[in-house]
């Protein structure tokens, strides 16, 4: 396709709060005033001209008094003016004054100044009028033979763009051109006449091609890029051409131009499937990635990579790849990270697992030094998951694995940390084989551990999965001094009272006088403690306010109880964090009830439960005395106190739930995963179309009237429904084509009684809007200037002015226009259509369009996530938009069923949570966008007791990083939820 520079209107800047000036203004400027007064007034003409004036007065002044000139600003105005201007008369003959103008065209030809020359040539390439440029082409040739590089390729693009538009003016052109080639030294020129070759005559490309195969990567990258193109349509046009020019895409791969080594690459997959060409070509893209600093190039290579994965005979290939794509996480950028890992993992096997696992240890050491790096946390976060479905996919590995990832457990960020538990948690699970390792491993890093979500979460293992007396006891003694001293309270007034600083501070003492007149010191301890009446241990502590006076009073004091001080376990319950205390309240119930399995002997065992009850009462004793700054909430105490009561009755039933339910449920869990896992991939390959071997093919065109089973069929008729989404009455089925999905994209801009009717179709392209608009000509009057005037509101923007245009009466014409979108949020494109009445003298005419309202929709796609992805989003997101349920549908899972469809959101609540029938529902949605956005949605909705016909009532909290995605998100359920058409089928 030929590169033509296009005039650029943007560097003539006009004022917008000035009036226009007047054409007999203009004509005095232009034939009075001085080379500036000439320059400002041909501004506001092409200004004026741009916008759909007319002005033919003017013509002949510009041809008087500014042709002439020989300055070059107005040189370069006037290719612009001349571009834009009326070249014909309203009945298309060519207007007399333009031979002037082609002289003065012929005479810039000549010019001795080389961008005079190239300037006006580059504007020839613009005429439409062959006229014109008849007695220019002996000009437009001798420009072949100039010195200067610039004339001789702008001479060469000239002449291209003459022989596809007129080829009688120049039939010798492809000759020409192949000759000038030959001889021509400087690139830029080679390769403009290359791609006239190209396109114009495919032969003489070839021939010359063939001449110079070994002197290809000695080209400049603008040439190599037309030379890959032309292999690629000669090859797939012409198969038996491939072994001729193959040869040369090798060596392009190696081509300093990354551009040329990416378009080389693409165009050898294409057109070989040999595993060295695809290897070669796989290589070329992760040389490119590793090299590349843009992260958008990194992006879409790695996506070609991940296409070529999709292929099964490439697949094999790049699985001896692997270690290759692992260097692009030298990267800095999180996406080109993840995908890489995300490629990675695909393309793994049996055979470069090691390695691979190896060099994700490292990864993982190196992240040691990059706390302070923002996304550090991120990263290992990715690395840890990476590991886990290595060792789930390959369990020989995990052995070496679990100890790495053990040390993340000390991590200040749950990021990690958390996500190693979950990955020993499903490893203890599934590998017998590995649960000693685990467990030692699990209880030398839990005094390291900072985070109570992960204290939870070892917890759980260990009270679950240690089965040794000795194992049992460590875990005790792990728990109780994670806990500290018990009991708590005691623990407490004790640290509140002093006794527990070594050091006596005077400066925390007060002089007392006694009755005998002497002088003795107390600590202020001692004074606050007596007034309240404390001098003993009592069930409960001490208020918190008298908490907080001696904590300020005393410096000696304040150090004593801050928060690093106190045990990790026990900070949590002082914190309120009661919910721990019920993970340890569990743990120390199934570290019991297996420890009286392995002793046997009751005195051992009657003192271990002992001891786990004094610990669980312990802690509720904490909870209702009032200390810490949260109560414990009643379920927390109904769960603690379960645990007592199955330590000390020892009922069957709820043992079991302990022993063996607990661990089914985990169980159970995991097999849910694996099914959701597997049931994502297989809608995935039914997403491809696919055609059965023994579907029947419908040939149309061979008759006009079918037999079917229902009698006879007008084919017209048939076709005709399906045109417009009608039933299908040979198989009795309702059909949606994709003519009838792009009917109901179209939006009706005008009425049908305004004297212009327009509609407009709206194509969505990921980040392009296309508008296609019809406008007909419904008057009997020829309108001119016609315009489509455009303005948008939202995060969108208009690419380039649509251009005005003649209608004939009743005539009709297609206008296109672009819309750049930036981010996922409703927008709206209002605007209106001018035009002049030819003859009228009155003013322009102005019909209002209709606003297109964008659908968000067309931009969100269903995503899944992870449990903890979406906890960790809905807790960082921080726009909410709450909207009512206000629906006509009385059934909880119709509802949601109508929810995700409307808002192309995907449910995370597994299906078995969501079955049966129940009053309440309550699920999690998640979807992305194609701008990278995440939108989450919770659902909550129920019916009213004892009224089956009710309507669903609830609320939608809808979270988004961006305030636009949830306001939009939540306009679009509000819009949907008001059509009771819709909601009552």
């Amino acid at each position: 396709m030929a590169v033509v520079e296009q005039p650029c209107y943007t560097l003539i800047n006009f004022p917008s709060d000035l009036e226009p000036p007047n054409e007999m203004q203009l004509k005095s400027d232009l034939e009075n005033g001085d080379t500036k007064a000439k320059i400002e007034a041909l501004k506001n003409i092409i200004h004026l001209i741009a916008n759909g004036e007319r002005l033919p007065g003017l013509l002949m002044h510009i041809i008087r008094f500014v042709l002439p000139s020989q300055d070059h600003t107005i040189k370069k105005l006037l290719l612009i003016f001349w571009e834009i201007v009326p070249k014909t008369t309203p009945d298309g003959k060519l207007l007399q004054e333009m031979i002037l103008v082609c002289d003065a065209y012929r005479k810039d030809l000549q010019h001795p100044n080389e961008f005079v020359r190239g300037s006006t040539l580059r504007f020839l390439c613009k005429l439409k009028e062959p006229e014109l440029l008849e007695p220019l082409m002996p000009a437009i040739r001798a420009c072949l033979e100039h010195r200067v590089s610039y004339v001789r390729r702008n001479a060469v693009l000239a002449i291209f763009t003459i022989y596809r538009n007129f080829e009688f003016l120049a039939p010798d052109a492809p000759e020409l051109i192949a000759n000038f080639l030959d001889g021509e030294q400087d690139m830029s020129c080679k390769r403009n006449a290359f791609l006239m070759l190209l396109h114009a005559d495919q032969e003489r490309a070839l021939s010359y091609l063939a001449s110079c195969l070994d002197q290809v990567t000695s080209f400049g990258d603008i040439l190599q890029l037309v030379i890959v193109e032309l292999i690629y349509k000669v090859c797939h046009a012409n198969p038996s051409e491939r072994s001729r020019f193959i040869r040369c895409i090798y060596n392009l791969l190696n081509s300093n131009s990354p551009a040329v080594r990416y378009e080389a690459a693409g165009t050898l997959i294409t057109l070989s499937n040999a595993p060295t060409a695809i290897k070669a070509a796989a290589s070329c893209y992760i040389d490119l990635i590793i090299k590349e600093s843009d992260n958008n190039v990194k992006l879409i290579v790695l996506d070609r990579l991940i296409s070529l994965k999709e292929i099964p005979t490439h697949e094999r290939v790049l699985q001896d790849l692997v270690m290759d794509i692992l260097r692009v996480l030298a990267s800095p950028d999180m996406e080109v990270k993840k995908k890489a890992l995300s490629l990675a993992l695909d393309l793994t096997t049996s055979r470069c697992v090691e390695e691979m696992v190896l060099m994700l240890k490292k990864e993982v050491a190196k992240t040691h030094n990059l706390t302070e790096h923002e996304d550090a946390g991120k990263y290992r976060q990715l690395l840890v998951r990476t590991l886990h479905s290595c060792c789930m996919k390959f369990p020989d590995v995990a052995a070496s694995v679990i100890p790495v990832l053990m040390e993340f457990l000390s991590d200040t960020s749950e990021l990690a940390s958390y996500d190693v538990l979950i990955f020993v948690r499903e490893a203890i699970h599934k590998f017998d084989s590995l649960r000693v390792l685990i467990i030692e491993k699990l209880l030398e890093a839990f005094p390291t551990i900072k985070s109570m979500k992960v204290h939870r979460a070892a917890l759980w293992i260990l009270g679950e999965y240690t089965t040794s007396v000795t194992d049992i006891k460590e875990v005790m003694k792990q728990i109780k001094h994670a806990l500290g001293e018990i009991p708590l309270v005691d623990d407490e007034i004790k640290r509140a009272s002093g006794e527990k600083v070594e050091e006596v501070d005077h400066r925390d003492q007060v002089k007392l006088v006694t009755s005998d007149g002497t002088y003795a010191t107390q600590s202020i301890f001692n004074t606050i403690l007596t007034k309240l009446n404390l001098k003993k241990p009592v069930p409960t502590c001490p208020q918190k306010k008298t908490y907080k006076i001696v904590q300020y009073k005393t410096r000696k004091h304040k150090r004593a109880i801050k928060k690093e001080d106190r045990p990790p376990l026990r900070q949590y319950l002082i914190d309120g964090d009661f919910f721990i205390g019920v993970s340890v309240a569990s743990t120390l119930v199934k570290l019991a009830l297996r420890y009286k399995e392995l002793v046997q002997q009751e005195n051992m065992y009657h003192k271990f439960f002992a001891e786990c009850m004094l610990i669980i009462s312990s802690i509720v004793r904490l909870g209702k005395s009032g200390y810490p700054s949260k109560q414990l909430s009643y379920d927390d105490y109904e769960r603690m106190l379960l645990c007592l009561k199955v330590l000390s009755e020892n009922n069957a039933p709820i043992v079991k739930i302990f022993n063996t339910d607990c661990r089914n449920a985990l169980a159970n869990m995991l097999v849910a995963q694996q099914n959701e896992e597997y049931s994502l991939i297989k809608a995935k390959e039914k997403s491809v179309h696919t055609i059965q071997v023994d579907d029947p093919v419908s040939f149309l065109q061979l008759s006009t009237i079918r037999s079917s089973d229902f009698g006879s069929e007008n084919v017209f008729e048939l076709s005709l429904n399906q045109a417009v989404g009608g039933p299908n009455t040979a198989t009795n089925t309702a059909e949606l084509p994709f003519s009838a999905s792009k009917l109901n994209k179209v939006t009706q801009l005008t009425g049908f009684s305004d004297p212009v009717y327009a509609e407009a179709y709206v194509h969505v392209n990921q980040y392009d809007i296309v508008l296609d608009v019809l406008i007909v000509n419904q008057t009997g009057d020829t309108l001119q200037n016609c315009t489509l005037e455009l303005a948008t509101l939202g995060d969108l923007k208009l690419v380039e002015k649509p251009q005005p245009c003649v209608l004939a009466p009743y005539d009709f014409c297609n206008i296109k226009a672009n819309v750049k979108v930036a981010s996922t949020e409703n927008g709206i494109i209002f605007g209106n259509i001018v035009y002049d009445i030819s003859g009228a003298a009155s003013d322009r005419n102005v019909v209002v369009l209709n606003d297109i309202h964008i659908d968000i929709m067309d931009y969100i796609v269903p995503a899944i996530c992870s449990d903890t992805e979406f906890r960790q989003m809905w807790a960082e997101f921080e726009w909410e938009n709450k909207v009512s349920v206000n629906t006509y549908l009385v059934d909880l899972h119709e509802y949601l069923g109508h929810l995700l469809k409307s808002t192309n959101m995907k449910c995370l609540t597994p299906e078995k949570a969501l079955c049966g029938q129940c009053g309440f529902m309550a699920a999690n949605m998640y979807a992305r966008s194609i701008f990278g956005e995440d939108a989450l949605a919770n659902l909550s909705i129920e019916k009213p007791f004892n009224k089956p016909n009710a309507p669903v009532t609830g609320h939608i909290r809808i979270r988004a990083k961006s305030q636009g995605m949830a306001l939009s998100l939540g306009d679009k359920i509000n819009m949907t939820q008001k059509k009771p058409t819709i909601m009552a089928q």
